[in-house]
Formats: structure tokens, sequence, C-alpha cells
């Protein structure tokens, strides 16, 4: 199982268990994920860090003073 954080703006828009998408866009020099219809996105990450599910389960959510962040699970 791997496990990544995705940041989220507003609060209510996902609950723990929810299997949702993810969508992989391409930067010059890494990928970010976007989680469901654009519900949360991910950090940065390098080519050797590519995600090769295409879903995986909200396994917790949770606000800090930063923000809202969302635990996902993924089959790797």
């Amino acid at each position: 199982m791997r496990r990544m954080e995705f940041k989220m703006e507003r609060t209510g828009l996902l609950k723990e268990g929810d299997v949702l998408p993810v969508t992989e866009s391409r930067l010059p020099n890494s990928w970010y994920y976007t989680l469901g219809k654009a519900y949360a996105m991910s950090a940065n990450y390098g080519f050797r860090e590519r995600l090769k599910s295409t879903e995986g389960k909200v396994v917790e959510v949770r606000e800090t003073p930063r923000g809202y962040y969302v635990i996902v699970e993924f089959d790797e």
C-alpha cells in the first residue's frame, strides 16, 4: 500500500472511505496528481515516484493551521 497526501482548499468535499479517481499531469521535470473532480491536489513528484494506480481510497481527512489535507491509500 502507498499513501499520498493531497491539499484540499475547502472542508466537506470528501469523507473517509471515499474511493476516487486520480488524474496525472506533467510539468517539465515532475508530475502532480489531482484527486477526483479537482477536490484536492498533490505535491510534485519525480519520475521514480510516479503513481501507477488510477484510483485511491481516502483514509484520513484532517485540518491543520495550514489548511485541509487528505491522505489517500493506493494499491501499489
